[in-house]
């Protein structure tokens, strides 16, 4: 049984799709010659696979040696014509392969057999498909040929790798790129076989078909194949989506959601969803990356400011930048948590106005749908175009009351307040609220908190060090000890003050430091990483 790949295989200029600058070019070339009776005698076609060299190569040997030819429209009907279309059969189109034909034998072979003159037609063509995989001594037995052909012999070579042609084939050649084929006129086109074939199809079925062929038109032709076997005769998404590997369209929307209000909870559960259905971890990824890229093509034509625009950048910088390492790992799953987590926990970043006037960060302007604007094509069926939850607020102490206020006359009321604070703090190990536990002392000291621990436990309370002046630390604190600015931490047999200041580090001095605290409060961020440049 024919394959559609092949039944519907261009055999006009015209029925190719998506290389309008090759076939203009060609069309004019065959006009000339038709004119003037001369005609370059050598061609490279280069591109990626299934785009239609080897296809346009047929049709330019058919519109030669038409009966009307020269011609860019041939007739299709005169002996040359259909011997064009069974090229195997045919004595004047000489295809070769040159993945099995490489050795210089071969190509002095070649050049032997291009001094006989064709049999039925004008010209001779011949076709070296994959001309890239001559050995280096083949090329030089071929260039001599190429470079002053006798006069009814026309080549047309076709390469995937255009950089692996000596550059002397490269100067003795006309080079026509072929382009990948876009989305939309690949899905055109499976709309159009489907119609002929008589093949019923739904929803965005054929999208998905076409975006799977990734710009190879014969590629997505074999795709749509095998799913119309696959749905009993018809192109059903789910059975596209089984035969694809590719993840729920809800399911990467989700993702999206989660991630742009910071629910960590909500992506270690879809990551689990995901285990369960068996899906492919980096089909899933590469549909999330395209569905963040569309999102953030949508904020930039709705015409976002810079801080929402560049808050979406780095969320997809970050995806993209474990790519390579959920490639390389054994363990994808754990790879995809841990950079969805991650990128779940990046600070909104505050406008510049609001800093530099010390007015309270205003929300994210995510935190409502955005305006109504044309709906960007997405990779996964509207991925791109749902609306966003609301974005993640900045904490505010007196709206997070955890636990109630402690007696600061009681020290243990005072150790659990302050463990559950610190358990639920967004955005922080929860290990630290064992913190207040460990504590030789904690008083309450109004506006400070301090904290005495034991030399011992330095190395395990890195963490409550490094963060004790994040806001959302402060912020959760100050919920159950209304007034608290700092806290304070003490550990025993530390060095004494001058010491302790000589040792501490530059990073350490930034943390404490009351202006950078503020701004910190201020934009609701939190420090990620502290560089030291030069």
């Amino acid at each position: 049984m024919t394959t559609l790949a092949l039944k519907y295989r261009p055999r006009l200029l015209s029925d190719l799709v998506g290389q309008e600058g090759s076939v203009k070019a060609l069309a004019n070339a065959l006009r000339r010659a038709k004119e003037s009776g001369r005609i370059h005698q050598a061609y490279l076609f280069a591109g990626v696979r299934g785009t239609g060299k080897t296809s346009t190569a047929r049709i330019l040997a058919r519109a030669l040696n038409c009966a009307e030819g020269p011609t860019a429209t041939p007739c299709g009907v005169c002996d040359p014509c259909r011997a064009a279309e069974q090229p195997d059969s045919s004595l004047d189109i000489v295809e070769i392969d040159a993945a099995s034909r490489a050795s210089v034998a071969d190509a002095r072979a070649l050049r032997e057999q291009v001094q006989t003159r064709p049999a039925f037609c004008r010209y001779r063509v011949y076709i070296i498909d994959e001309v890239h995989m001559l050995s280096t001594e083949a090329f030089n037995a071929l260039l001599k040929v190429i470079e002053e052909p006798p006069p009814h012999a026309i080549f047309v070579l076709a390469t995937t790798e255009l950089q692996d042609v000596p550059d002397t084939i490269k100067s003795r050649v006309q080079i026509f790129p072929f382009r990948l084929i876009p989305v939309g006129l690949i899905e055109g086109r499976l709309k159009h076989v489907c119609e002929q074939e008589g093949v019923a199809f739904e929803g965005e079925s054929l999208r998905l078909v076409a975006e799977a062929g990734q710009g190879s038109m014969r590629d997505a032709l074999t795709i749509l194949d095998r799913v119309i076997a696959a749905g009993d005769g018809r192109v059903q998404e789910e059975a596209v989506r089984e035969q694809l590997g590719i993840v729920s369209a809800h399911l990467v929307q989700g993702v999206m959601s989660a991630l742009a209000i910071g629910d960590t909870a909500a992506l270690v559960e879809a990551c689990r969803e995901l285990a369960e259905q068996g899906a492919d971890w980096a089909t899933f990824w590469r549909e999330l990356v395209l569905a963040f890229r569309d999102r953030l093509e949508q904020e930039a034509r709705s015409g976002r400011g810079p801080q929402e625009l560049l808050r979406w950048a780095r969320m997809l910088n970050l995806l993209l930048g474990r790519e390579r390492d959920l490639r390389d790992s054994s363990l994808p799953r754990v790879v995809v948590e841990l950079a969805l987590v991650t990128a779940a926990q990046l600070p909104h970043l505050a406008p510049l106005d609001a800093l530099v006037s010390g007015a309270p960060a205003a929300p994210p302007r995510s935190a409502a749908p955005p305006p109504a604007s044309p709906p960007v094509p997405s990779r996964a069926p509207q991925a791109a175009r749902a609306p966003e939850g609301p974005a993640r607020p900045v904490p505010q102490p007196a709206s997070r009351p955890k636990t109630p206020a402690p007696d600061p006359a009681t020290p243990e009321g005072l150790r659990h307040a302050c463990s559950e604070a610190l358990r639920q703090a967004p955005g922080l190990p929860r290990t630290l609220g064992s913190a207040p536990q460990m504590a030789a002392d904690l008083r309450w000291e109004p506006p400070v908190l301090r904290f005495r621990f034991p030399g011992n436990v330095r190395q395990t309370l890195q963490d409550l060090e490094r963060e004790r002046a994040n806001p959302h630390l402060l912020s959760a604190l100050a919920a159950v000890l209304p007034g608290l600015r700092e806290v304070d931490i003490q550990f025993d047999g530390a060095p004494g003050p001058a010491a302790a200041a000589a040792a501490e580090r530059p990073e350490d001095r930034l943390r404490q430091e009351p202006a950078f605290q503020e701004l910190l409060r201020m934009s609701g961020g939190e420090v990620l990483e502290i560089r030291r440049e030069g």
